[in-house]
């Protein structure tokens, strides 16, 4: 098989962009919704047209085989991958690139990095898949630094053990999501974490970022997953007891699951497996009323049924990303066990949904996976799932605003919160001159409220795209935290989202964290801007 090259502007691999039939009928669905649309396609410049600046730093003797100063790699790694980095990237603006890309191969070389930049004052920034969208990986540090490293763990790629009597794995933090799964495969296990970038993001990313998988209820966080982590601290190593629970003070994995890189670097960790699922069974549900579909959903995630999948789109992103046209959008049901049919718990959640008023264009499925390769409702969607960072590439690339924002909020609040968001939105685009519309799914769902993930399709001006979406983006923020919601149920934080976190973290809290940084990284070299800013 041909090595697929990894697109150094825009998502995943050059081999897999959006060209030829696919292209013309997203044109097609676009004009669909937007029928005045431009969509003359831009190509980005080649890497050698860059004007990057040159790299300020050498790296040490003892350091020099695992470092890069090679334009390629500098750009690859100076954005994560959202709409304003695929922009910027295509307009060949990569002002901030790292000066050197790090590649560790073993922990002593990232003890030797941390210990390297500590003494010169460089800012480290950790990078897994660099799939990103909040600016968590991107080197925009202020001139009190003298210079950039990228700290590629990529190379920390092995699955250490498999403890298969307690369902455990010790997996290296540059293990990307395709790679564990294929070594947990023979022994029938799986992590079963599957965000929709698990084929170009790392265990460490997840970690660092408290990353969300696809499956809507139960274990849904990475968090819920971890049984112990290691961490390289510029100050020393810190290495969590493997437990399956403990209540001896707080928890030492908290302090560095979801910090970002900031306050330390993820080298490897104790990760709790599941048995590959045999039994599955899905539907489709269609609803006339959108109010009645988000009922519906909030009944079955306080059943105690607890499928695998609960998604919920509306009419719009029913239409634009699953070709269903409905008056209230389309509830994606799906359950499945190593154990157990699950027929019956399905059904369960059908005759909850006809409680009110959804139907069945198609009678629901249950198969035994392990003999069965036939396709269905929850396979065509999760395919879908996975096209769409591509797709939002090929639009980007076509003078679209195409992006997207997550959220969650309690059921009570969920109403008042949608009708901000599509307030602000409307307004927003009003003000910057483009015709688009507004999505939402729900991502995932719990008993107490749902994480609503929303998605903004705008015709926008080639040259002007970027600073439309970042004026759509402030009023959503604003709007989210004003009607009740997280600047954030899964993205993380970075860069991009810090002026709204800031606001809803506790003064106290932030504290705390400050007091965590000058403990752990004196120096502050470590993903300096993400999480909090030095003082």
């Amino acid at each position: 098989m041909p090595v697929k090259r990894r697109s150094w502007w825009g998502w995943g691999y050059v081999e897999d962009a959006v060209t030829g039939e696919e292209a013309t009928r997203l044109a097609n669905r676009v004009r669909t919704l937007l029928p005045d649309v431009d969509l003359t396609a831009h190509e980005p410049p080649p890497v050698a047209e860059l004007d990057l600046p040159p790299s300020r730093v050498t790296p040490p003797a003892v350091l020099a085989h695992v470092c890069s100063a090679e334009p390629a790699e500098r750009a690859a790694h100076a954005h994560g991958k959202a709409f304003r980095d695929v922009v910027r990237n295509l307009h060949g603006d990569v002002r901030h690139p790292p000066d050197l890309v790090a590649r560790p191969t073993s922990e002593q070389d990232v003890v030797d990095v941390l210990d390297w930049c500590s003494r010169s004052g460089l800012a480290v920034v950790p990078y897994g898949g660099g799939s990103s969208v909040v600016g968590g990986v991107e080197p925009r540090v202020d001139d009190d630094y003298p210079g950039t490293v990228s700290l590629d763990l990529g190379r920390l790629d092995r699955v250490r053990e498999v403890d298969r009597t307690s369902r455990a794995a010790r997996v290296q933090a540059g293990v990307f999501g395709p790679a564990l799964e294929e070594h947990l495969r023979p022994q029938h296990l799986t992590l079963r974490h599957f965000p929709q970038s698990f084929e170009f993001s790392t265990v460490g990313g997840w970690l660092a970022t408290r990353a969300s998988g696809h499956y809507a209820t139960v274990l849904t966080h990475i968090d819920d997953l971890v049984e112990a982590l290691r961490v390289v601290t510029p100050t020393g190593i810190s290495q969590s007891r493997r437990l399956p629970a403990s209540g001896a003070g707080p928890s030492p994995d908290r302090l560095f699951l979801g910090s970002e890189g900031a306050l330390g670097v993820i080298t490897e960790a104790w990760l709790r497996l599941q048995n590959r699922p045999r039994w599955r069974a899905d539907a489709a549900v269609h609803f006339d009323e959108h109010d009645a579909a988000v009922a519906a959903t909030r009944a079955i995630a306080q059943s105690g049924l607890y499928p695998s999948n609960c998604r919920l789109l509306d009419p719009a992103e029913a239409l634009l990303n699953a070709g269903a046209a409905t008056g209230g959008g389309v509830l994606v049901l799906g359950f499945e066990s190593a154990d157990h049919p699950v027929r019956p718990a399905l059904e369960r959640a059908v005759e909850l949904c006809r409680d009110y008023g959804g139907t069945l264009p198609e009678p629901l499925r249950e198969r035994d996976v392990s003999a069965s390769r036939g396709s269905s409702a929850t396979d065509a969607w999760r395919s879908s799932f996975l096209r769409m960072p591509y797709q939002r590439d090929a639009l980007a690339a076509r003078s679209m605003i195409v992006e997207t924002f997550e959220t969650a909020c309690t059921w009570d609040r969920y109403p008042v919160m949608r009708a901000a968001v599509l307030d602000a939105v409307g307004a927003a685009l009003r003000e910057v001159g483009a015709t688009g519309v507004v999505t939402c799914r729900f991502t995932h769902v719990y008993p107490d409220g749902p994480a609503p993930y929303f998605g903004v399709y705008a015709a926008g001006r080639w040259g002007s795209t970027l600073a439309q979406w970042d004026q759509i983006k402030h009023a959503v923020s604003e709007a989210l935290l004003a009607s009740g919601g997280t600047i954030t149920h899964h993205h993380a934080v970075g860069r991009d989202h810090r002026p709204w976190y800031d606001q809803q973290r506790p003064e106290q809290v932030a504290l705390a964290l400050r007091a965590a940084k000058a403990a752990l990284d004196p120096s502050w070299v470590l993903n300096p801007g993400v999480l909090l800013d030095r003082g």
